[in-house]
């Protein structure tokens, strides 16, 4: 596991794709159990989450307390959460927000948006900038202001422009795993009352971010 920080409260990493967050209803171990299996440790928890074909930033508490802590941030979106996205198509504007009310499925692991306010509707909202164009494929940086179930797939994709190889929403590119990535977190440290903020990149090897190459370092 690629651990970009840790101390007796917190550890950062960057999840590795194709790894479940927390364990699956059959069993398959995910990155909470890798970790206490790695750190040796009982008790860690899992404050967000990613998909399990999406890598990128992730932040773990040691404690309770530090644990409350986060998870309050989180509530109050004081904690900020950037990705990295390549999606099929231009987007309409170089820079703008979405807004939107999306409905998950949970029996279909799915969401949807939807045009009215009802029992298992959330807002969903969203920034971003597109910051490259190759082969009609877009790179964005979003910047996540609410955090619904898979919300940067369904947005996109409800736009026409679905996020590069996610079938799920519309992609008909199948030469690699979706294309999202978690790039960045800021946060207060739970004691130190500092605020923190650690970045990773993706593969630049792996496809459709090979298109983009330096530009993922802008």
């Amino acid at each position: 596991m690629n651990v970009l920080f840790e101390d007796n409260e917190v550890i950062i990493i960057v999840k590795p794709i194709g790894v479940p967050s927390e364990t699956t209803r059959n069993g398959e171990k995910g990155v909470l159990d890798l970790l206490k299996n790695q750190f040796g440790l009982t008790d860690i928890f899992l404050l967000h989450r990613l998909d399990r074909n999406v890598g990128g930033v992730m932040v773990f508490a040691k404690t309770k307390k530090s644990a409350a802590n986060i998870s309050k941030q989180i509530q109050e979106n004081t904690f900020k959460k950037t990705y990295l996205a390549v999606v099929d198509g231009k987007v309409e504007e170089k820079q703008g927000i979405y807004k939107d009310l999306l409905f998950k499925d949970s029996a279909k692991n799915r969401s949807y948006v939807v045009n009215r306010m009802r029992k298992g509707v959330k807002e969903a909202s969203l920034e971003y900038v597109a910051l490259s164009e190759k082969e009609n494929k877009t790179l964005v940086k979003v910047t996540l202001h609410t955090g619904r179930t898979h919300q940067i797939r369904v947005q996109f994709a409800s736009r026409k422009t679905p996020l590069c190889c996610d079938a799920k929403y519309g992609s008909k590119d199948r030469n690699g795993d979706i294309a999202l990535f978690s790039h960045s977190i800021t946060f207060t440290h739970p004691a130190k009352n500092e605020v923190l903020t650690f970045t990773a990149f993706p593969n630049k090897i792996n496809y459709p971010w090979n298109l983009f190459g330096s530009g993922l370092d802008d």
